[in-house]
């Protein structure tokens, strides 16, 4: 037999893109990016032009705080079947179903709200319902991409995923302020009805995640012999998620005041105020998982919970995972996961302010930065994708960290140039190329982790570790700009992409070691 060719070698993960899994995950993720810019910028505009304070509007991005803690009713969707939905559609897709008319049903709940006459909490029990009811879909549209391709595809599901999901965010972002200026609303000029009809069409067009979920297949590797079947397990589990979270909440609710003192004189104890401010946060965060853990054990010792079910729900996932890899391996996978991003997203969090503090335009940015920034981030997705099913996904890894890193440094070259159109071109270009590319390779990467079990479980404390150290650090940005500068902290960026290389050497040679 001939060896292979060079075009046949390409040619193989070209035609892959046409199977049925890699086509479903591009609307599914149309449908998972649809909801999200209706709780921040389309929103926070819409509340603008109804004459809204802009301190009552940022409260509203609070409503998306469910896409960092998903994993808390996470086995409510691995373990819990649906009346009717189940039977008629399998499991991923009842459940999909569900997430899907909740978010239709909370769009249309804040369309039916006029911020100008009717009360804002209505508004924000709606925008919470929608946070909720999304961070649902990705739950289960991750484990459903999980379950219905082999290995082989994940790389080419996922970057499929990633251009649906920006698609997506474009049509409720760009695509949502254009149909409310249709309408006839303006910052001068406010109306409500147009904004209603805006949130109308989307929730309308989250029907295109309705039709997928009912013309897909059910995924075939599902492994559910062991979720509730007994109607008592069934209340067990609901009343555990919720005191689970009402005990998270409070925790966070009460701790804010002596978290605001600690953080002062902290401040002062070690003169750095966004350190002392993360140290008190990342405390804040273990004593609230701590109490919840407290109250799992008192539910057992009331008896109002069995261990099964806590054990299940929550133990069992964790326990399976430290299990397939040993410690010293799980312990490097999770330092990993947590900080795989963490050079992108802190750069992430202060780069518009930097292109306007060098003086590009908004037009300008819009152009370069957001039309042209995406189509980079999808070449760099499918380019990532193509590459992990030719190369393997360590390589491909460990590429996108040191391209990540490296295009940071390109940041502090444009800070030196000021504005310069060609060069921000040539910036976001090697940018969003990368990190589309690190992205796909990333997704694959956590999804071959995932043991088909526990997916949904799973892979939520992944992606929730994913973005939570990150997010937290990237919260600072601003402060660290202030003392040491653009040039500096772009450095200091592509710095902390070192320690991800180091790791992901360390895990190819574990994983060698295991094989």
């Amino acid at each position: 037999m001939p060896p292979p060719t060079t075009n046949s070698r390409w040619l193989g993960p070209i035609r892959a893109f046409s199977q049925p899994p890699v086509i479903a995950m591009f609307f599914l993720g149309i449908s998972a990016g649809i909801p999200l810019l209706l709780i921040f910028s389309s929103l926070g505009l819409w509340l603008r032009e109804a004459g809204i304070e802009r301190a009552t509007v940022t409260y509203f991005s609070w409503a998306a705080l469910g896409y960092s803690f998903k994993f808390v009713w996470a086995p409510l969707i691995d373990k819990l079947p649906l009346p009717i939905l189940t039977s008629w559609l399998g499991y991923r897709r009842g459940w999909l179903l569900l997430s899907q008319l909740m978010v239709m049903s909370s769009i249309v709940l804040m369309a039916a709200v006029n911020p100008l006459q009717d009360s804002l909490h209505l508004m924000a029990f709606g925008a919470i319902l929608l946070g909720f009811s999304s961070a649902t879909q990705d739950i289960v549209i991750d484990a459903y991409r999980i379950e219905s391709a082999e290995n082989k595809l994940q790389a080419l599901t996922s970057s499929s995923y990633i251009a649906g999901y920006r698609i997506g965010m474009i049509i409720s972002g760009a695509g949502a302020l254009l149909l409310a200026s249709y309408f006839g609303s303006s910052i001068e000029s406010y109306s409500y009805i147009a904004w209603q009809w805006t949130y109308l069409t989307m929730a309308s067009l989250m029907l295109i995640g309705v039709f997928t979920t009912l013309i897909i297949s059910e995924p075939s590797q599902q492994i559910h012999n062991d979720f509730f079947h007994d109607r008592r397990e069934h209340v067990q589990l609901l009343l555990l998620f919720s005191l689970l979270v009402c005990s998270f909440i409070t925790v966070y609710f009460f701790s804010s005041p002596i978290a605001n003192s600690l953080k002062n004189q902290l401040a002062t104890f070690l003169v750095n105020t966004p350190l002392a401010s993360f140290i008190v946060e990342f405390c804040r965060l273990t004593l609230s998982i701590m109490s919840m853990a407290a109250l799992a054990r008192l539910l057992i010792s009331c008896g109002l919970v069995s261990s099964s079910v806590v054990a299940k729900s929550y133990i069992d996932p964790i326990k399976d995972f430290f299990s397939r890899y040993g410690y010293t391996l799980a312990w490097l996978l999770l330092a990993l996961i947590g900080l795989y991003r963490i050079s992108d997203i802190v750069l992430g969090v202060i780069s518009n302010i930097f292109y306007q503090d060098i003086g590009f335009t908004k037009p300008e940015i819009a152009s370069v930065v957001k039309t042209f920034g995406l189509l980079m981030t999808l070449l760099g997705g499918f380019l990532g994708g193509l590459l992990v099913l030719r190369f393997g996904v360590i390589r491909i890894l460990f590429a996108g960290a040191l391209l990540s890193a490296l295009t940071n440094l390109l940041f502090m070259l444009l800070a030196q140039t000021g504005h310069h159109l060609p060069m921000l071109y040539v910036v976001i270009s090697a940018d969003n190329l990368s990190a589309g590319l690190a992205s796909a390779a990333f997704i694959a990467f956590l999804s071959s982790l995932t043991n088909v079990s526990f997916t949904a479980v799973q892979y939520a404390i992944f992606s929730s570790l994913m973005t939570l150290l990150p997010k937290l650090f990237g919260g600072y940005s601003g402060s660290m700009v202030e003392s040491i500068g653009y040039e500096q902290f772009f450095l200091i960026t592509a710095l902390m992409g070192l320690p991800v290389l180091i790791l992901i050497g360390m895990i190819n040679r574990h994983l060698k070691l295991k094989e």
